[in-house]
């Protein structure tokens, strides 16, 4: 591919399209971050470049709770110390992270990877409910608590799950009202999602 008119070297322009098709990065910042790379040393860019290459050969799916991890099961799930009769039902593996923060909870978890939304074609099947229903029917989970975000979205697949797992007699909580609505678990204060972990409500 030759330079473009712009006079923008063919590696760099790929870098720039690369790194723009990340969340959250405008044209502008990949520009930015795409020189940033050029400017740095060799050693640098290629420890980035390595990490990255890790991150996809390495980093698998717990084959249980569904959250990432490098050894299958994950250390969450082979840790005996942690109650197998709770379940917290998350959206992403940042929640998981954002929970464990807190210090509260010492259970185990369920990552869904995704909410329920029909505007952008997610359905149950995209989503992870049914090893969660797999893993329910098992016979020694006491309490599955939906910690999905406060969204539209969140609720939405919070009462679905609770109309699958309900009839099986298990008991289905949700996060207190503390979470202020349309937050998301990742950028909620400790103490907040302590407090609504131990005011959790049964739906």
């Amino acid at each position: 591919m030759p330079d473009s008119v712009a006079g923008t070297p063919e590696p760099i322009a790929r870098l720039i399209e690369a790194l723009h098709k990340l969340p959250g990065v405008g044209p502008k910042s990949a520009q930015r971050l795409a020189y940033h790379i050029l400017r740095i040393s060799e050693e640098e860019a290629f420890a980035l470049a390595r990490a990255i290459s890790d991150v996809k050969s390495r980093i698998v799916f717990c084959s249980l709770c569904l959250n990432i991890t490098e050894t299958d099961p994950c250390a969450m799930c082979s840790d005996t110390r942690r109650a197998s009769s709770m379940i917290c039902v998350v959206e992403q593996p940042l929640d998981v992270l954002a929970i464990e923060r807190a210090g509260s909870y010492h259970g185990r978890y369920h990552v869904l990877h995704g909410v329920l939304n029909p505007m952008d074609g997610i359905g149950p099947e995209d989503l992870h409910i049914r090893e969660l229903l797999r893993r329910v029917g098992e016979g020694n989970v006491a309490e599955v608590i939906m910690a999905t975000n406060p969204s539209l979205e969140g609720e939405a697949t919070a009462m679905f799950v609770q109309r699958l797992v309900g009839p099986l007699g298990v008991k289905v909580t949700r996060l207190a009202r503390g979470l202020p609505s349309g937050a998301d678990l990742e950028y909620t204060d400790d103490v907040t999602l302590a407090r609504a972990l131990e005011g959790r409500q049964e739906l």
